[in-house]
C-alpha cells in the first residue's frame, strides 16, 4: 500500500459506479487509502464515456478516479464473484451503491464476511436505505433530491422547482459515506469489529434542510422558495450591477445592516430603529432590497465588491469556472492541481478539506481500463500470469 497519508493502512474495494459511490473512494484514497475499483470487463465504469470526452476518456474521470487503482473483473460470473470474494477478505472497507439486495444476490453482502472478516466496514449507498418500503426502487439523484425536500425550496414560487447543474445528491452522499467510514473505522478501533454504513442519497440531501423540521411541527410553517434570497434573513440576495454582472450581499447581521447601508449612500435606513433588527428587516424587506437593488444598478461590480469590502459588509461575485481557476485566492489556497494525461497538463479540483499534518494528495490521475489487474490479482491474490491470462481469454476479467 502507499505509506502516505492518514489512511493508508487501509485498504478500499470500490464495487460501485458513477458518482455516488466512487465520489466517496475518491475521498479516501486522497487522503492515502488505497483503493482498489472494481470495474466491468470491456466497458468500465459509464463514467468514462460522460460529459466532455477528450481522446476517448471523460475529462471527468481524470478527477473521479485518481489514486484509484483499476481491476477489471465480471460480477456475473462465478469466477468474478470468487475473485472479489477473496479481495473483500483482505479489505478493511468495502464501498457499494447497487439497488438494496444485489450484492447479496451475488454472495458478496456483508453477511457473508461477519466470521472471516469482522473487521470490516461495508458502505452501501442506494437511493432510499437498505430498509423501509421504498428500498427496492431504483433512485437516482434527481429522484431522491426531489423527495428529501431540497428541490421543493430551490427557485420561484409557484415556478417549476430548480434544480443545480450538478450531481449534487450524489455528491453529497458520497461526503456522508466517506464520513459514516471514517467514524466506522474510529470504533473498530476500540472494538475490534466492524459495521455496516447504510448512506441513502435522499437522507443525506435531507440531512442539509436545516430547520425546515421544527418550523413545520412547531409552527405549522412550510417554507416555499424564495428565489435568491433567504427566507426570514434580510437583507441577503443577488442583485445585478451596472456591468451585467452579479454580487451577493449578505448584510443581515445588525451591525452590519448599519455599515451596508451607510455605504449605499441610506443613513437615515441604517439608523431606522423599526430596521435594527432582523424581525423588522423582514417586515421591510422589499424596501430594503428595492434600496440595495438600484444602488448596484448604478454602479459597476467591482466598485460595489470594494465598496463592501471597505464597509467591512461580507459580498462577492458570482463565479463561473473561468473567474475561478484565475482567481488569486483560488491559487493561494491551492484548489487546483494539475496531472499530466498523454504528454498534456490537466488542472483537476483538490480534495477538501484541508489538512495541515497530513494532507491529503493527487498521486496519480484516473486510471486506464484494468491498468492494475497484475498488480492487484497477481500480487494481492498470488495468482500467476498464466491464470491471469485465461481469466481474461474467458471474459472473468
Amino acid at each position: 500500500m502507499d505509506s502516505s497519508g492518514p489512511l493508508s493502512s487501509y485498504r478500499v474495494i470500490e464495487l460501485g459506479q458513477l458518482l455516488a459511490g466512487p465520489f466517496a473512494g475518491c475521498m479516501l484514497g486522497y487522503f492515502g487509502a488505497e483503493v482498489i475499483k472494481i470495474e466491468p470487463p470491456k466497458k468500465g465504469d459509464p463514467i468514462r464515456n460522460w460529459r466532455e470526452v477528450k481522446d476517448g476518456t471523460s475529462l471527468w474521470w481524470y478527477s473521479l478516479a485518481r489514486n484509484k487503482k483499476s481491476v477489471t473483473i465480471d460480477l456475473k460470473t462465478p469466477k468474478g464473484i470468487e475473485l472479489v470474494k477473496q479481495l473483500i477478505e483482505s479489505a478493511d472497507v468495502v464501498i457499494e451503491n447497487f439497488r438494496p439486495g444485489v450484492v447479496e444476490k451475488w454472495g458478496i453482502g456483508p453477511d457473508e464476511f461477519k466470521q472471516s472478516n469482522p473487521k470490516l466496514v461495508y458502505a452501501r449507498i442506494s437511493g432510499y436505505g437498505q430498509t423501509g418500503p421504498y428500498s427496492s426502487k431504483p433512485g437516482f439523484a434527481s429522484v431522491c433530491e426531489g423527495m428529501s425536500g431540497f428541490r421543493y425550496v430551490n427557485g420561484h414560487l409557484n415556478q417549476v422547482p430548480v434544480r443545480p447543474n450538478l450531481s449534487i445528491g450524489d455528491t453529497i452522499s458520497g461526503i456522508h459515506a466517506a464520513l459514516g467510514i471514517c467514524i466506522a473505522l474510529l470504533e473498530q478501533k476500540k472494538s475490534g469489529s466492524g459495521q455496516v454504513v447504510d448512506v441513502a442519497l435522499y437522507e443525506s440531501m435531507f440531512n442539509l434542510m436545516e430547520a425546515v423540521i421544527p418550523e413545520y411541527d412547531g409552527a405549522g410553517v412550510i417554507r416555499e422558495p424564495s428565489g435568491s434570497t433567504v427566507t426570514g434573513i434580510v437583507p441577503t440576495n443577488t442583485y445585478r450591477c451596472q456591468d451585467g454582472k452579479f454580487v451577493v450581499i449578505g448584510g443581515n447581521g445588525d451591525s452590519i445592516f448599519q455599515r451596508l447601508m451607510i455605504a449605499a449612500g441610506h443613513p437615515g435606513m441604517a439608523s431606522d430603529p423599526t430596521l435594527a433588527s432582523n424581525l423588522g428587516r423582514v417586515q421591510h424587506e422589499a424596501e430594503i432590497d428595492e434600496v440595495l437593488s438600484v444602488w448596484c444598478a448604478q454602479n459597476d461590480s467591482q466598485s460595489i465588491l470594494k465598496s463592501l469590502d471597505e464597509s467591512k459588509v461580507p459580498g462577492g461575485p458570482i463565479y463561473n469556472v473561468e473567474d475561478m481557476v484565475n482567481d488569486e485566492h483560488f491559487k493561494a489556497r491551492e484548489l487546483f492541481e494539475t496531472v499530466e494525461i498523454n504528454g498534456q497538463p490537466l488542472k483537476i479540483p483538490a480534495i477538501l478539506p484541508k489538512l495541515n499534518k497530513t494532507p491529503g494528495a493527487t498521486r496519480w490521475p484516473g486510471p486506464k481500463l484494468g491498468e492494475h489487474n497484475q498488480q492487484v490479482l497477481g500480487g494481492l491474490l498470488g495468482l500467476s500470469s498464466a491464470t491471469i491470462a485465461e481469466l481474461s481469454d474467458s471474459g472473468v476479467i
